[in-house]
């Protein structure tokens, strides 16, 4: 074990370490076969005897009703080429889940056979300790391993231990009906953004929905914005050492985000306000813009949520500082499914997890999941094709969002360790609770990254 996980995993409220005398080493999955077709004729499934997986997922509320239906779908065609098979689906709250249930149970070493997982850095984690199975000769069996975008959050050591779910960008929902009424254009600098806000908030409303009681809602601006000050390759230097939080051009970033707190361009009292409540103020004509993921489209698009905002919504790209320079934006495949080690003591079980993988990651059901839900594929696919899939005005404006990106990152939580992760989400929230400044926020930043890289 690397010196660095037992720290973390202190920090999460786990000790790994309990396990290692009780678990086996990674498991990888019995040889497959190079076939493609139904799982059932696979030799080992020769007995109809009733047995059971679990299917952890977080596709809980309104919101991500059709993504349940989606994932419905797949667990019956599974269900129907495994013999025997039942599958039990077990919904969690996203939050919930990746915080709690899921740390415990890996603490235990006895999580689902399918669960919701973030690749990076949970996932990983998991695999380090011999906790998730290895996907590779699956993907191989399947014809699925250069299928993706990227694996990157899921792999390890050259070994695949997820699968992302979808893909996404992070950018602003705005008001449509409002830009047109008051003349407005989509900005196209950092400035221009900053007087849109000022004017916005002088007709009386608030320029940036926001909802901060979950610091990384408020991290998204964050993160855009120090991508743009910084550049989006700094955070891939702070856990290597060649970057510094603390930085001038981080201070920046961080007194930018400051600034339009202290502007009141947010609603006042958001540290206290949820997810939900953030959405809440666009739709009701509350907010004219607001900072979220591409993900967020399903209920803008959705009367039965949105009201009489659903189709009055678009979406732009946060702007860069100057005029010319590279739209830089957040994209990301880091949420998706892990699986258990323990499957690969299991022929039936295995079988059932590489048809539910062949089901779930085909072109069809990731368009239908960009055409039902809102979420890009995790899967290559031409642009135009995700355009014809979608004739809906505001994916429009997301697919075209996508083709302006020049420079890309992942989400800063996919590349800090998670005792960093949380010393920044507390500084975001003393930021903007006005308790601390954006040098000294960083400052001690720093101090935990120093640790956490002695202890890589």
């Amino acid at each position: 074990m690397k010196k660095g996980i037992l720290p973390l995993l202190l920090l999460l409220s786990l000790s790994f370490s309990t396990l290692l005398a009780s678990c086996s080493d990674s498991r990888n999955p019995a040889s497959e076969s190079e076939d493609q077709g139904p799982v059932a004729n696979n030799e080992a499934l020769s007995s109809a005897a009733p047995f059971e997986i679990t299917i952890r997922h977080t596709q809980v509320g309104d919101s991500k009703k059709f993504r349940l239906a989606l994932l419905e779908e797949v667990v019956a065609k599974t269900e129907a080429e495994v013999p025997g098979l039942t599958i039990r689906l077990d919904a969690v709250d996203s939050e919930v889940n990746r915080k709690e249930k899921l740390r415990g149970e890996m603490a235990a070493g006895k999580p689902p056979e399918v669960f919701d997982v973030f690749g990076s850095p949970e996932a990983q984690l998991y695999a380090r300790e011999g906790l998730m199975l290895d996907l590779s000769e699956i993907l191989n069996a399947l014809g699925l391993k250069d299928k993706f975008t990227t694996l990157a959050s899921f792999t390890l050591d050259g070994n695949i231990y997820g699968l992302p779910i979808g893909g996404s960008i992070e950018g602003y929902f705005y008001n449509k009906d409002y830009f047109e009424q008051k003349g407005l254009s989509i900005p196209q600098t950092l400035d221009e953004l900053d007087r849109l806000a000022e004017e916005i908030q002088a007709d009386g409303k608030i320029p940036f929905a926001q909802a901060s009681k979950d610091a990384w809602i408020p991290l998204m601006t964050t993160n855009n914005l120090w991508s743009y000050y910084a550049g989006p390759e700094i955070t891939y230097g702070f856990m290597t050492g060649e970057s510094q939080w603390n930085d001038e051009r981080m201070v920046k970033a961080i007194a930018k985000h400051k600034e339009w707190v202290e502007k009141g361009y947010f609603k006042k009292g958001e540290l206290g306000l949820e997810y939900a409540d953030m959405r809440n103020q666009m739709i009701t004509g509350e907010a004219i813009m607001m900072m979220d993921g591409s993900w967020a489209n399903s209920v803008f698009r959705d009367p039965a949520q949105a009201g009489p905002m659903a189709g009055k919504i678009g979406f732009f790209n946060m702007p860069p500082l100057k005029k010319g320079d590279p739209v830089v934006v957040m994209q990301d495949a880091n949420n998706g499914y892990g699986f258990s080690s323990a499957v690969a003591d299991d022929p039936r079980k295995l079988a059932a997890v590489k048809s539910f993988i062949k089901n779930m990651w085909t072109e069809e059901m990731q368009l239908r999941g960009l055409k039902e839900d809102g979420v890009l594929p995790a899967i290559k696919m031409d642009l135009e094709q995700m355009r014809t899939t979608s004739d809906d005005a505001l994916m429009q404006d997301i697919f075209t969002a996508v083709s302006e990106i020049e420079l890309s990152f992942p989400a800063y939580d996919a590349l800090v360790q998670a005792e960093v992760n949380t010393a920044l989400s507390i500084g975001i929230q003393q930021i903007i609770g006005g308790e601390i400044e954006p040098a000294k926020m960083l400052e001690h930043i720093q101090a935990v990254q120093n640790t956490a890289n002695a202890l890589e």
